[in-house]
Formats: C-alpha cells, sequence, structure tokens
C-alpha cells in the first residue's frame, strides 16, 4: 500500500533523476519561484494543469495591476476627442505599439490589428484576400478549423485549394512536398499559402525558411502562431510572413477575447473587406451610396474595441519579457522530454505499448503538446472520453477530441478519404459527433491532449506519467455511456498522392 510518505520519497527519486538528465532545468527556478508567488493557486487548490494549449493561466500580479488601472481612471470609448476618449485611445495605441514591439516587428513594415481571438484574425484574412479563378489557396493537412475554414471563401471566388500532406508517424510537413506545390502558384495572381508554426494536434514545429521560400514564388504566407508563441520567440525581424495570427489568452491567460492579426503593410494593401462597420470607415454616407475605409489597423477593427481589456494585453505581454520567452522554452523543452521518456517506456506485462503517440516522440521540432491515445494489452484502444472522466476524479485538466484539427486527426488515427466519403454520404444539414463515431465503427474519433507551458512544474508531468501508469494491464473498456469500447490500434498511414490533387487534398489511387 502507498503511503504519503513512500509516495514522496518516489516523487523526489524522480525528480533527482530528472534535472541529473536535465540539468539545463535549473536555471528555469524562476518559474518555481513565480509559480509560489503568482500563481499559487494552482497547488493551494491540488490543480495538475496540463492544457496549456488550450488556455494560458494568468499571474495574480496581471489581473491587479489591470485592475488598479481600472479604479483609478476614468475612460470612454475611443471613438471621440473628450477626455477620457483620448486617456483610452494612448492605452490602446500604445497597447498597439508594445505588441510590434513584442515581436521585433518594424512599425514600418507591420500593422498590429485587434481581433475577438485567432479564429477572428483568420477570418479577417479569409473574407478580403482577392481570390480568383486560377489562383490556389495551399495549406497544411495539420491546420487548425478556422484555418480550413478559409478554403470556403476561396472555393466561392473560384480558387483551386490544395493540402500538403503531413507524414505520420511524427507527422512532420512533407517538405518535398510542399515545394512541389510551391510550384502552382498563378503568376500575377493571388496566391495564399497557410500552416501552423506549431501544430496544435501533434505539437511538432514546422519550418519558418518555408516563408521567404515560398514568398519568393509568389505566395503570399500566413503563418498561424497561437500554439507557437506562448513558449517561443517568433522575430519578426527575422521572419517576415505576411499574415501573423494569434490569441493573447494562450500566452498568459488573461484577458480572454483579444486576438491578433499581425500584417505586412504590403499584404494588407491587397485585401478587400466584403462589407463595412463602424469605427472602420472615415465616410459612409446613405443618400450617395459611398464609402471610405480607413487606412491600416482600423479599416479592419469593427465596431468598438474591446477597449477596456487592451491595456491587459500589454500588462500580460511585459509579464512574459520580464520572465523571458527563453527561460519558458527551456522549462516546457525540459518537462515536454522527460515525459515523452516516460510516457513510451510504460509496457504491459505481454509487452505491449500502453500508448501511442501522434507526433515526434523525442524534442526534435516539437514543442509542449503531447497527443497520444492509451491502448489495452490486446492492443485495443481506451476510449479518450472515460481517460478525461479518470483524469477529472485525479484533479487533472486534460483535453480530449480531435482539437479542432480533423486533417491532423484523421491521419493520426487511420481514418481513410474513402471511409470518411462513405461516412458523411449525401449531404445533410446537420451531422453529429456520435453519428461520426458510428460510421467510422472500431476507430477512435478522438485522442488525449496534455500540454505543459509557463508554469509547469515537474510535479504537474510525474502525476501525469502516474495516472498514466494506473492504465497498465486493463482491458479496453470506459465508454461514457457505460457500454464497451474497443477497436485495433490503427495504423498512421498517408494519403496517397501518386497523382494530381483533387480540392480536398487526397488523392485517387
Amino acid at each position: 500500500m502507498t503511503t504519503p510518505q513512500n509516495d514522496n520519497l518516489l516523487l523526489e527519486t524522480a525528480q533527482a533523476s530528472f534535472q541529473q538528465n536535465y540539468p539545463e532545468f535549473v536555471t528555469t527556478r524562476l518559474l518555481d519561484e513565480l509559480r509560489m508567488t503568482d500563481y499559487g493557486r494552482l497547488d493551494r487548490l491540488g490543480q495538475i494543469y496540463l492544457d496549456y494549449t488550450g488556455g494560458g493561466l494568468y499571474a495574480e500580479t496581471q489581473v491587479r495591476a489591470h485592475t488598479e488601472l481600472l479604479l483609478q481612471h476614468v475612460f470612454g470609448n475611443p471613438h471621440s476627442t473628450n477626455p477620457t476618449s483620448l486617456a483610452m485611445t494612448r492605452l490602446v495605441e500604445q497597447a498597439r505599439a508594445y505588441v510590434l514591439a513584442f515581436f521585433n516587428a518594424s512599425p514600418e513594415e507591420y500593422v498590429a490589428i485587434f481581433t475577438n481571438n485567432a479564429s477572428g484574425a483568420l477570418k479577417l484574412v479569409g473574407e478580403s484576400y482577392p481570390f480568383g479563378p486560377g489562383d490556389v489557396y495551399l495549406l497544411t493537412f495539420d491546420n487548425h478549423n478556422s484555418v480550413n475554414g478559409i478554403r470556403e471563401f476561396a472555393r466561392a471566388k473560384g480558387a483551386q485549394v490544395v493540402y500538403a500532406p503531413v507524414l505520420p508517424p511524427d507527422l512532420y510537413i512533407d517538405g518535398d512536398k510542399l515545394l512541389a506545390y510551391l510550384e502552382l502558384a498563378r503568376p500575377g495572381g493571388h496566391n495564399l499559402l497557410a500552416y501552423p508554426a506549431q501544430s496544435n494536434f501533434s505539437g511538432v514545429q514546422h519550418s519558418l525558411d518555408w516563408i521567404a521560400q515560398a514568398q519568393a514564388k509568389g505566395w503570399d504566407v500566413l503563418l498561424d502562431a497561437a500554439a507557437f508563441v506562448p513558449t517561443n520567440r517568433l522575430d519578426l525581424s527575422r521572419w517576415r510572413p505576411d499574415f501573423v495570427t494569434l490569441s493573447f489568452y494562450k500566452m498568459f491567460g488573461y484577458p480572454t477575447g483579444v486576438g491578433c492579426l499581425l500584417a505586412r503593410k504590403a499584404a494588407l494593401s491587397k485585401l478587400h473587406r466584403p462589407w463595412f462597420a463602424g469605427g472602420t470607415i472615415t465616410v459612409a454616407s446613405v443618400q450617395g451610396d459611398r464609402y471610405y475605409l480607413h487606412e491600416g489597423a482600423e479599416a479592419f477593427e469593427d465596431g468598438t474595441l474591446n477597449y477596456l481589456t487592451l491595456p491587459a494585453v500589454e500588462i500580460g505581454l511585459r509579464h512574459l519579457a520580464r520572465i523571458g520567452l527563453e527561460t519558458i522554452h527551456t522549462r516546457v523543452a525540459c518537462l515536454t522530454g522527460w515525459l515523452l521518456d516516460q510516457l513510451t517506456a510504460l509496457r504491459h506485462d505481454n509487452g505491449m505499448p500502453l500508448v501511442q503517440i501522434y507526433g515526434p516522440v523525442d524534442m526534435q521540432q516539437r514543442g509542449g503538446t503531447i497527443t497520444l491515445n492509451f491502448y489495452d494489452r490486446q492492443g485495443h484502444f481506451i476510449d479518450h472520453r472515460w481517460v478525461e472522466q479518470q483524469a477529472n476524479i485525479a484533479n487533472i485538466s486534460l483535453r480530449t477530441g480531435c482539437f479542432c484539427n480533423p486533417g491532423g486527426g484523421e491521419l493520426a488515427l487511420g481514418i481513410s478519404a474513402e471511409e470518411l466519403t462513405a461516412c458523411f454520404g449525401p449531404a445533410k444539414e446537420r451531422f453529429t459527433i456520435d453519428e461520426f463515431r458510428r460510421c467510422i465503427d472500431a476507430k477512435s474519433s478522438g485522442a488525449v491532449r496534455i500540454s505543459v507551458g509557463l508554469v509547469s512544474a515537474f510535479e504537474d508531468v510525474y502525476r501525469f506519467a502516474q495516472f498514466a501508469q494506473s492504465f497498465v494491464d486493463t482491458r479496453a473498456f470506459g465508454n461514457p455511456t457505460g457500454n464497451l469500447a474497443g477497436g485495433a490500434r490503427p495504423a498512421m498511414k498517408s494519403p496517397d498522392y501518386s497523382t494530381a490533387p483533387d480540392e480536398s487534398g487526397f488523392k485517387p489511387g
């Protein structure tokens, strides 16, 4: 029987071994101190937070600084020149300038456009990009749904949609295939390449070298940085994508409801908004039936900004700057590397591996996101929804599903294009997740995702490793409905790319 004393001894032994194997972790001790002083609620409430890709955590000092600012001043709607409006305008523009400075983006080259979130920023690009017949929208399989959704704007304007593959089991982008697809750019046309700096499904970090390579061949480049920038430096004086999208809450937890589109001025001038709104125009007339958009960021910030929260963006970015992104990156790399070692070593008594990891099993070109499924000793998957239920009981916050990344999930889980075509069948207005699960039968329709971040501690990953070990020698069961659940371990297969691409990105064999 395990006692608290034995448990603490095991933890101390594991931590000593971890520190020996990851000596650079000692350089991140500042974050242990910060966790006690600014994030003490985690340990006080016994929370094991492993969902940083879903949302970052805020420091108490962030909230206090923002609250004090609001309590000590009077701020009005910035769309005016009265004293309270001007006071707010100064803070909005100060926040905008600091966002550019944080990403080392020259204000001569880039503008910062505030949006509701990264999805809002992506929609701005998608609806305004001047796609036309013969143009190409090229994107990778492992994009977030908000990037996938831009394909609907492209198709509506007659552009071709092409998906570049990622290759199981590590789920890196097929670099040779991507370079071949870059030759599809229509000369003199409007061609857009979109890919994530870090996959929110697999944690893979894709090469930023492709930005300049694509631009040299006539592409505008949209970089989804939402999963990358919380723990990595994005220097826009070195890498110059045309559009960068992100959500601030994923970086530092508070405030929610504010994202950003960082856009090169040259690329922004190509966009044509399909409507106008309050705040976006200099002049609009009902009888004259004309309108004139602002230049720059204001032309894309519909209505009144969430202005009272914008000072909190600067407060959060300064919080990260004081810590140092390099320190955060080092901590995340150490903890993720150790956890990957532990998970890949877990075996049932018959030698079958307990988990299958979708993505790299080492720290080469990857961040702090690990997606996996548990399998029993016969190789049948253990329902990810039941795993989440058990994690909830243990006070572990993780995430399950496909994480708004269907392409990554389909490849990782071995779901073929033919199965999906048969599954969706005739067009219908609604399609539920339960219907989808019945379609693909024994294959899992999702996975378990854990992610470490800003103030993750060794004890967090140690507790998850213990939790994972509790599934050793279990039988596949645990559907939340109480039914048995199981299926053979799927083979991770790439689609057949032997012939020309169709719009779906899948190729006929």
